[in-house]
């Protein structure tokens, strides 16, 4: 049977955690982003600060970088990875009643971040849901994706 170009599966089809024991430790970041578009007095709300459950943007902010580090016990063949640094920002995107998260993971080791930051841009959003879901229950959860990612052998990608 021939090798399977996705790398999680094995020459037998079956899948297996990749193995990353002779790949060397570099420096390695990616960037992800998503965005979630509510009610505009949905957007006010957490805005201004007047959320019933405390400061939205704050909580979410924490629930991104908890996400991050446990990204490995959330997807099965995610290697725990040392992460060194997580950022997450907000950006208020008022003509479409929308917030905008990005996410930049970083580590040094041998394999990449890509997955921490997607996944703590999605933990983010589903937090904002959780806390503003009272209020605005058609909130709509979009557009989580890889921007760009550096480091490794494969080298810098960034999206179009």
């Amino acid at each position: 049977m021939t090798t399977s170009p996705l790398t999680h599966f094995d020459a037998e089809g079956q899948a297996h955690m990749v193995d990353v024991g002779n790949k060397s430790e570099t420096a390695r970041r990616a960037v992800a982003t998503g965005r979630i578009v509510m009610q505009a007095a949905t957007l006010a709300m957490i805005r201004d600060g007047h959320s019933k459950k405390g400061d939205v943007l704050g909580i979410a902010r924490i629930a991104a970088i908890q996400g991050s580090k446990r990204t490995s016990e959330l997807i099965p063949l995610c290697h725990p990875i040392p992460l060194t640094r997580v950022a997450v920002a907000f950006r208020i995107d008022e003509g479409n009643h929308a917030i905008e998260c990005e996410v930049t993971a970083e580590t040094v080791g041998r394999t990449g971040v890509e997955m921490e930051a997607l996944t703590a841009a999605s933990v983010a959003l589903l937090t904002i849901y959780d806390m503003a879901k009272a209020t605005d229950r058609g909130m709509c959860i979009e557009a989580v994706r890889l921007l760009e990612k550096e480091g490794g052998k494969s080298g810098h990608w960034k999206a179009d």
